[in-house]
């Protein structure tokens, strides 16, 4: 497994005063973890954008502070609803010998023979699972293998999937993961579209009548006329 390594350094500024932390390019960070204290850290925001891209949640850094190193994982990450850029990181402290639970992605391989002959399309129904093991044992991913999918209706569930060895999947195996649902042909997709024109040329007015809106108008200006000449007497 490739060593991933951050450094860290204290930081007292908290609140709302953090965004000069993140204007001098530093990335406000919480450690936290069981039987350690929490502390509050910075980062370079650009390391750990680029270590993050290669980790993820479940590949374990080493987070240098000092001459302590502390092994964590990614928890979560907080970003800017509009610009999506990061603007504070939890990192779970955590212990080489006790197992944690991690959230793993996983990444379809091989190609299914009812997308090939256009039998069917393949619809991915859930992108991760839930895993226990030992923080070295987290694997990056787990692959799918959507190559024994042949015909519409077939499907792969949690408990197809190959997991490495020491890592305990936790989601319910019964979930399905990936399936072939029906193609959705030219023609259909022809007649849909006839059938929508259909009825907007239904629903639109013929030529030379007045929407009915429009044709309201008139009504409404008869009805101001009487005021009009009392206001003239």
């Amino acid at each position: 497994m490739k060593k991933h390594t951050l450094k860290g350094e204290s930081r007292e500024i908290v609140g709302r005063k953090v965004k000069r932390l993140r204007a001098d390019g530093l990335l406000p960070v919480t450690v936290y973890g069981k039987k350690v204290d929490s502390q509050n850290l910075v980062v370079s925001a650009s390391d750990f954008a680029k270590t993050y891209m290669e980790t993820g949640e479940t590949g374990l850094i080493e987070l240098a502070v000092g001459s302590d190193l502390k092994p964590v994982l990614v928890h979560h990450v907080q970003r800017d609803p509009v610009k999506n850029t990061i603007l504070h990181v939890e990192f779970h402290q955590v212990d080489l010998k006790e197992k944690v639970h991690a959230n793993v992605p996983l990444v379809l391989v091989g190609e299914a023979p009812a997308v090939a002959q256009k039998v069917g399309v393949l619809l991915t129904l859930l992108s991760e699972i839930e895993v226990e093991a030992l923080p070295t044992d987290l694997p990056e991913k787990i692959e799918v293998d959507v190559a024994s999918l042949a015909e519409v209706g077939q499907e792969l569930k949690v408990s197809d999937l190959l997991a490495p060895s020491g890592v305990a999947v936790l989601s319910d195996a019964a979930i399905s993961v990936v399936k072939v649902g029906e193609l959705v042909s030219k023609e259909a997709e022809e007649q849909a579209a006839a059938e929508v024109a259909a009825a907007e040329e239904a629903a639109a007015p013929a030529e030379g009548e007045a929407p009915a809106e429009d044709a309201e108008k008139p009504a409404e200006a008869s009805a101001e006329k009487p005021a009009a000449s009392e206001e003239k007497k």
